[in-house]
C-alpha cells in the first residue's frame, strides 16, 4: 500500500509486515513453552548449588526473551518514503535553514575534517540568502579559528564551481579522491582546467590548516576562556558562516554537546532565526546537495508539517569495509529498525543528519509558542532573542547588512556560561540536559510531547561519515551509549512508565529496546559462564534430546537464526554479514555494555562524574589495514578484552573437560545443548583469540 502527495510518498510494506507477525505469533509461542519448562522445573534440582544455576539461567532467558519481546514492535508496521523535490513549486518561498556543526577537540576531530564538513554545508543546493553555517568550537581552539577563515575564502571558489557544473559530491576531500571518479569522467577541457585550479587551492588550504595545527600542537584546548563570535558574509552571494565558541569556565557546568547545541540556537536566533535546523557531526559531511530540498519537502506538506519535529537520514560511512567486522554500518538500525519506527510516529533523533523544526524545541504541536507567555523566565533575559522569537514565531527575521559590534556583544552574551541560570534551557527548552545522548533522549520526550518525525533513506547517501575501526573507539563509545541509556530506563523518564502514558504502546516498546538494551550484557554473561562452568561439572541445563521440551529450545534457536538471516539477506547483506553482526553482539554486550551498566552504577552511587568521552575520528593507517584485512584490532582496549579473555579461555578449558566427561559417562543425550552451546563460543572466541595474541606479540 502507498499514500501518497505532491511532494512525498510512503510506501507500507504489508508483506513484510505480515510475515514478521506471523513470525511473532510463531516464535513467542516457542519461548512461552521454553520459559514453562524453565519455571516448573527450577524447584526440582537435586541440591541448592544445582538449583542456583538453574536460577541464574533463567534470569538470562527472561532478559533474553524481555529484549526480544520490545524489538517486535520494529517489525509490526515497516514504512519506507521518497520524495520529489521537483514537484516544489517554482514561486514558492523556501524557509531558511541554520545547519549546526559541532567540533570540541582539534586532536580526536582534525580540523581539516570539520573544514570539509563545514565547506559541504555551505554548498548545499540551497538558496544563498536562506542558509546559514555555525560551527560551535567547544575547544576554543585558534587553530579552528584560523581554519574557518580560511575554509570560507575557499568555499568562494568551490562553491561556485560545483554550482555551475553540477557537482554532487560537495565535499572537497572527498571529490578530490575516489569516491567522485565518476563525476570526473565525460567532462570537456575547460572544466579539467577549473578543476585543476580548485584543486590548487585547496591543496593550499589544506596545507595552511595543517601547519598552523603543527604549531599550536600542545595547546589546542583552552579549558578556560570568554565567550567568542566571528562572522563571515558575503551579503548574499554566499551563505553566511558563523564561528561561536562559548564562554567555558570550571566553576560552571559545561553540558557537553547539548550546551553547544543551546548555544547556538540562541544565537543563531538573532542572527538568522532560521525556522530549520540541521544538526551535523563535524565528520558527517553533506554528501547530496539536495537534502535540504529532500527534507522541505515534507516540513512543507501542510497535512503533516503541524506536527512533524524532524526529518532523519541514516548515518552512512564511507570507510566501512566489505568485510565490516565492527558492523560500523549499523545495519540493523537504519535498514530496519528505523524503518519500524517510521510506520508509528516516526524514528528517534539519530544525533546527526536531521533537520529540525526550531519551534518543537520549545512547545507542542499546535502550541510552540506557549513558553512565550513568560520570556525571560524560559529563554532569558536577552531582549534581541525575545524579540526575534515574537516578531516572527520561527520565521526569517531580516538579514543583517553587516556583522555590527552590538549583534556580536548580544551573542557573546548568549554564549556566556551564566546566561542559561534560572531559565528553563536543557529542561522544556532546547536539547536535554538530562541526557549525555542528548539528540536521542530530546527526540524522545519530543515524540513524548506529541510530535511526529519521519526517516528518510535515498538511494544516495545525503550525509557520509567517519565510522570506529578499532575495538577501543568501538567500545567507547558503545559503553558511554549503554551507560546513559540503562540510566534513562532506570529513571523517571523510562518508556515503559513515562512513555507509556505520553505515546503510542508500539512506539514506547521501540525506546524501551534502546534503553533496557544495555541489560543483554547480563544476560549474554551468564549465558558465557553458567552452561560452561554446568558441562565441567557434568550438571544438566537443558533438556535431552530425546525429549519433546527440547523442540522448543531448538525451535527458538533456529527461529532466530532464520529470521536474522532472512533480514540481512533482504536488505542487501550477505552470510558474512550475520556471522559478523552475531559475533560483534556478543562481543559488544559482553564488554562495551557490561562497562556502561557498571559505569551508571558509579555514577548513581557518586563514585563518579559524569563525563564525555569523545570518539577519535583521526585515521590511523596502520589501524584502517588491519581492519580492511578484518582482524580484530585491541591496541589500548585492555579493559574492555578482559571479561573477553576470561569467558573464552573459561569456554575452552570446560569444553575440554566437558568432552571428556561426556565421553566417559556416555550421556551425550543430556548435555548436547551444553556442548552445542560450548562449541558455538568455541567458534566465536577463536578471532578474538586471534586477536589479542597478535596485540600482545606486538
Amino acid at each position: 500500500m502507498e499514500v501518497e502527495s505532491a511532494l512525498h510518498s510512503c510506501k507500507v510494506h504489508q508483506s513484510r509486515a505480515i510475515t514478521s507477525r506471523l513470525h511473532i505469533f510463531f516464535h513467542l509461542t516457542a519461548i512461552s513453552f521454553l520459559l514453562y519448562y524453565r519455571l516448573t522445573n527450577l524447584f526440582h534440582q537435586n541440591n541448592t548449588l544445582v538449583s542456583f544455576a538453574w536460577a541464574l539461567i533463567t534470569v538470562s532467558e527472561f532478559i533474553l526473551a524481555f529484549i526480544w519481546t520490545l524489538t517486535q514492535a520494529f517489525r509490526w508496521l515497516p514504512v519506507s518514503r521518497s520524495v520529489s523535490i521537483e514537484n516544489i513549486p517554482s514561486d514558492v518561498k523556501l524557509p531558511g535553514i541554520d545547519v549546526f556543526v559541532c567540533t570540541a577537540d582539534p586532536k580526536k576531530e582534525p580540523t581539516v575534517e570539520v573544514m570539509n564538513t563545514v565547506v559541504s554545508a555551505l554548498a548545499l543546493d540551497y538558496p544563498a540568502d536562506k542558509l546559514t553555517v555555525y560551527l560551535s568550537d567547544d575547544g576554543g581552539s585558534y587553530v579552528s579559528l584560523y581554519a574557518i577563515k580560511e575554509a570560507f575564502e575557499f568555499a568562494k571558489s568551490w562553491v561556485p564551481f560545483c554550482k555551475e557544473y553540477g557537482i554532487k559530491t560537495r565535499c572537497p576531500e572527498a571529490y578530490f579522491s575516489m569516491l567522485a571518479d565518476d563525476e570526473r569522467l565525460f567532462w570537456s577541457d575547460e572544466f579539467k582546467v577549473r578543476e585543476e585550479e580548485i584543486k590548487s587551492k585547496y591543496e593550499n588550504f589544506k596545507s595552511n590548516v595543517e601547519k598552523v595545527g603543527e604549531k599550536d600542537e600542545n595547546n589546542c584546548v583552552a579549558m578556560d576562556r570568554p565567550a567568542c563570535v566571528e562572522f563571515k558574509d558575503e551579503q548574499a552571494k554566499m551563505p553566511r558562516l558563523v564561528y561561536v565558541s562559548r564562554e567555558r569556565r570550571p566553576s560552571f557546568p559545561h553540558r557537553f554537546k547539548a550546551g553547544a547545541l543551546n548555544t547556538l540556537l540562541r544565537v543563531s536566533g538573532i542572527i538568522s532565526n532560521a525556522p530549520y535546523i540541521l544538526v551535523l557531526d563535524c565528520d558527517m559531511f553533506c554528501n547530496d546537495p539536495y537534502s535540504a530540498k529532500q527534507a522541505m519537502c515534507f516540513h512543507l506538506d501542510p497535512q503533516m508539517s503541524h506536527s512533524l519535529a524532524f526529518v532523519q537520514y541514516p548515518q552512512v560511512f564511507y570507510n566501512v569495509s566489505k568485510n565490516d567486522i565492527y558492523d560500523g554500518q549499523s545495519r540493523s538500525a537504519y535498514k530496519t529498525k528505523w524503518q519500524g519506527m517510521d510506520g508509528l510516529r516516526g524514528p528517534l533523533l539519530s544525533g546527526t543528519g536531521f533537520y529540525m523544526k526550531r519551534n518543537a524545541l520549545s512547545g507542542s504541536p499546535n502550541q510552540e509558542d506557549k513558553f512565550l507567555a513568560e520570556p525571560e523566565k524560559n529563554f532569558g533575559t536577552s531582549n534581541k532573542l525575545i524579540e526575534s522569537l515574537k516578531s516572527n514565531k520561527g520565521q526569517d527575521v531580516t538579514r543583517q547588512e553587516d556583522s555590527s559590534d552590538s549583534i556580536v556583544e548580544e551573542a557573546k552574551c548568549l554564549a556566556s556560561c551564566s546566561y542559561e541560570e534560572n531559565t528553563k534551557w536543557g529542561k522544556v527548552v532546547g536539547f536535554s540536559y538530562d541526557c549525555l545522548l542528548e539528540s536521542t533522549f530530546t527526540g524522545y520526550l519530543l515524540h513524548c510531547k506529541g510530535w511526529k518525525s519521519v526517516y528518510l533513506y535515498p538511494e544516495r547517501p545525503c550525509f557520509l561519515g567517519c565510522t570506529t575501526i578499532d575495538m577501543k573507539d568501538a567500545m567507547v563509545q558503545l559503553m558511554k551509549w549503554s551507560s546513559e541509556l540503562i540510566k534513562v530506563a532506570l529513571s523517571k523518564f523510562s518508556p515503559l512508565t513515562y512513555g507509556m502514558s505520553r505515546m503510542s504502546f508500539l512506539q514506547s516498546m521501540c525506546y524501551g529496546y534502546f534503553t533496557f538494551q544495555p541489560l543483554l550484557s547480563v544476560a549474554l554473561l551468564l549465558y558465557g559462564i553458567v552452561p560452561q562452568l554446568c558441562l565441567f561439572t557434568g550438571t544438566s541445563l537443558y533438556p535431552k534430546v530425546s525429549s519433546p521440551w527440547f523442540v522448543a529450545f531448538s525451535t527458538v534457536y533456529f527461529s532466530s537464526l532464520c529470521h536474522h538471516v532472512h533480514e540481512v539477506l533482504s536488505t542487501g547483506g550477505t552470510l558474512r554479514t550475520v556471522w559478523n553482526e552475531q559475533r560483534i553482539w556478543i562481543i559488544k554486550s559482553v564488554s562495551g555494555s557490561l562497562f556502561g551498566c557498571i559505569d551508571m552504577l558509579m555514577k548513581r552511587i557518586g563514585v563518579k562524574k559524569s563525563n564525555l568521552r569523545l570518539t577519535n575520528k583521526a585515521v590511523d593507517k596502520e589501524k584502517f589495514e588491519k581492519y580492511e584485512k578484518g582482524i580484530f584490532n585491541f591496541e589500548g582496549a585492555k579493559m574492555f578484552t578482559a571479561p573477553l579473555a576470561i569467558l573464552a579461555w573459561l569456554n575452552i578449558v570446560c569444553i575440554f573437560v566437558g568432552v571428556i566427561r561426556v565421553s566417559l559417562q556416555n550421556n551425550i543425550d543430556q548435555m548436547f545443548g551444553q556442548l552445542l552451546l560450548s562449541s558455538l563460543n568455541l567458534i566465536f572466541s577463536l578471532p578474538i583469540l586471534g586477536g589479542m595474541i597478535a596485540g600482545k606479540n606486538k
